[in-house]
């Protein structure tokens, strides 16, 4: 390949996602050569070309009209957010793009995304208003580019090195129970105390034992067999509440509960390490400003250092 070919690739290869996007928006080869500018001929031509060099077929062809194969479907759709993305960076280079603008695509855990992330995300749409979020509560591994996704809030410890792990805020966890499941029973005030009383686990953070500790930096390893074993914070507190069993929770999560008396507080000179809380997103060279804007006003907006 010549040295003039090789430099020409990246432009041809975007050139060619332009039309491929152009021809599914105006939904015919004749409409979008005509918004391009260009002959049917070229764009027909570009389309072949863009599907000989990814071996696949992205729209099928019949005399009624173009539909996307399952393929099209996915290119189409990675496609928008790659061109949106070069088109933010050329501008952001050129110094012409003052704000943050575009999709912010954010997964955040379901209960977390629910109760204690919307507040900021109101904040951060109101501060800039040219970006929308598109906002999805999920707790499933992830695949940044796979899925489309700008970055993730994870709570817990991130270990994956591929990815960048912004540290915003800690959740402290505390061991409540329903007066129901003590009955008579003394409240525990001992960590030692709890091993008799039935549990609940947390499957993602703990499930066969847990880690207390004290103001002083004592620990204290609570066994359990517990009767529920969830992944979900509000079937936990919901299972606690009907004084299924004790459980270990995020304490924003039952702190209305126990103003309440609904949850009473065990052992509250000891509690469970508190759970980091992270901005993860994946490296790269260049990074929009909606994705620059929104990990710092989640680190405000949640008071972390």
């Amino acid at each position: 390949m010549s040295t003039t070919e090789s430099t020409r690739q990246p432009l041809d290869r975007l050139i060619l996602m332009q039309t491929f996007i152009r021809i599914v928006e105006a939904g015919s080869l004749s409409a979008a050569a005509s918004q391009l500018a260009t002959t049917q001929p070229t764009v027909s031509r570009r389309l072949q070309t863009l599907e000989r060099s990814l071996g696949v077929t992205l729209m099928h062809r019949s005399t009624h009209g173009m539909t996307l194969t399952e393929a099209g479907q996915r290119y189409y759709g990675r496609a928008r957010e790659l061109i949106a993305q070069w088109s933010e960076f050329e501008s952001d280079l050129r110094g012409t793009v003052d704000e943050p603008q575009g999709l912010l695509r954010v997964v955040a855990p379901h209960a977390f995304g629910q109760q204690q992330l919307v507040g900021p995300l109101a904040d951060y749409l109101a501060r800039y208003p040219r970006v929308s979020v598109e906002w999805l509560l999920h707790d499933a591994p992830l695949n940044f580019v796979e899925q489309g996704v700008d970055c993730a809030i994870r709570v817990g410890a991130v270990t994956d090195p591929s990815v960048i792990a912004i540290r915003i805020a800690e959740v402290p966890r505390i061991v409540v129970a329903s007066p129901a499941l003590l009955g008579t029973r003394r409240r525990p005030r001992q960590p030692d105390w709890l091993k008799d009383i039935p549990w609940l686990a947390l499957g993602p953070y703990y499930r066969n034992e847990i880690v207390l500790h004290d103001r002083h930096g004592n620990t204290h390893t609570v066994p359990m067999q517990p009767r529920i074993v969830t992944d979900s914070l509000y079937a936990l507190r919901s299972a606690a509440l009907r004084g299924v069993g004790a459980a270990a929770l995020s304490h924003w999560v039952v702190e209305d509960d126990i103003a309440r008396g609904d949850l009473i507080r065990l052992t509250p000179d000891w509690q469970a390490a508190p759970l980091p809380v992270y901005v993860v997103y994946p490296h790269a060279a260049f990074y929009p400003a909606k994705l620059r804007s929104f990990v710092e006003v989640m680190r405000g907006a949640l008071d972390i250092d």
